[in-house]
């Protein structure tokens, strides 16, 4: 039996799971919420139903993989470091640099590092992990699965730019999109729950969460995604702006007086989104709240947010000659139920109904759509953890 360590690195968050290898048997799983931000969570599930929960000062990433490794030992999940054989992590873009998961060593190192630029808020961190692993567990195999490698399966006139040809020739240009592990995996739970091959379905998988990008899956394969270059762009996200006429960032900077395009992807990066129209909140759940309460920008931003993604749902309904299912995962996705009832019901010109008792369920894959809806519409708790195992237990053989 291998134990392998699966990571998981958000923008303001870190999952993790403990797998038997192979049996894909889960000894402790856990997560790390909002790092970075007020009131911080740490949540470690192990054994018969124990759970250990605190809130704790996490500035950063590297301070929640030292706290992690502390509480599996505190907490005897396991015995000592030895026991982990290999360590999956998670890293958002690969570039041109890797069409698929790969062992870690220093020249794929140095090449994570040349993609910082396409994904700024998560790269770095998820280098940082690997880093800070590998200096405590030195002798388990270090493994990067890429969210891209999923959609290398996108058609030329869907990954190229309308820019000169010679920017993707000589500089890689295109169409990289993000989350490719979870639009992966749950595309697949879809199919078994609709009972049909997957190659048969035309499949919208919507991953909301602090990061949100949204997949048009035909075939099986990606054929579309939102996010872009980098995760910067697609929907409206937490503190990213999403889709933005570059005219109107280089008059802003004229404005402002910024001569530092650094500085605006900077502030479209960390202060746009719903962050950037609230003026006060990055978290979904608190944008709820407020709204509730009557505040109008948090309204706002909420509205923006969800009208973006119904955006990309028709835009990629059309491009595939229809759809089948719609699936809604991850953080935002996979539990709130008021955000979910609100998009839904925006698309009920798709000929889908609500199923008000089963959007109210939380912690299990289920319709939220009634049986007479013509499109399906899913819950489905993604496990990226699980896919990111499967390769490192292959490539650490």
């Amino acid at each position: 039996m291998k134990k392998i360590l699966s990571v998981n690195a958000g923008s303001s968050s870190l999952k993790f799971k403990i797998f038997a290898m192979p049996a894909e048997t889960v000894i402790a799983s856990g997560k790390f919420e909002r790092i970075g931000i007020e009131h911080p969570l740490v949540e470690i599930k192990y054994g018969d139903g124990q759970k250990f929960s605190e809130e704790a000062k996490v500035k950063n990433h590297s301070e929640a993989v030292q706290i992690l490794l502390d509480k599996l030992l505190d907490l005897k999940i396991i015995a000592s470091y030895d026991e982990i054989s290999g360590v999956g992590h998670r890293v958002v873009a690969g570039g041109e640099f890797f069409k698929e998961s790969v062992v870690v060593d220093t020249n794929n190192e140095r090449l994570i590092e040349k993609t910082f630029e396409l994904a700024p808020l998560h790269n770095p961190a998820n280098l940082m992990g690997i880093r800070a692993f590998k200096k405590a567990l030195p002798h388990a195999v270090a493994v990067a699965v890429f969210d891209t490698a999923f959609h290398q399966t996108m058609p030329e006139e869907n990954y190229l730019y309308a820019v000169p040809y010679k920017w993707y020739e000589n500089y890689s240009v295109r169409r990289y999109g993000a989350h490719g592990t979870s639009h992966r995996y749950v595309a697949s739970v879809a199919a078994d729950m609709l009972g049909r091959p997957l190659k048969d379905l035309k499949l919208i998988s919507c991953h909301l969460g602090a990061g949100a990008s949204i997949c048009a899956i035909k075939d099986g394969k990606s054929f579309n995604t939102s996010m872009g270059f980098t995760p910067l762009a697609g929907v409206t996200m937490a503190t990213r702006s999403g889709d933005v006429d570059f005219s109107a960032v280089a008059y802003m900077m004229r404005k402002l007086k910024v001569k530092n395009v650094s500085q605006m992807v900077e502030t479209l990066n960390h202060e746009s989104g719903m962050l950037g129209i609230s003026g006060k909140y990055s978290d979904s759940r608190d944008i709820l709240e407020a709204a509730e309460a009557g505040d109008h920008r948090a309204y706002l931003a909420n509205e923006i947010f969800e009208r973006s993604v119904i955006d990309y749902i028709g835009q990629y309904t059309f491009e595939m000659g229809g759809v089948d299912g719609i699936i809604f995962t991850a953080g935002i996705g996979e539990n709130s139920q008021e955000t979910r009832e609100s998009i839904v019901k925006k698309l009920a010109f798709l000929g889908i109904n609500l199923d008000k008792v089963n959007n109210q369920t939380r912690g299990k894959n289920t319709f939220i759509s009634t049986p007479d809806s013509k499109v399906k519409v899913m819950r489905i708790m993604t496990d990226e953890e699980l896919l990111i195992a499967r390769d490192t237990f292959n490539l650490a053989k």
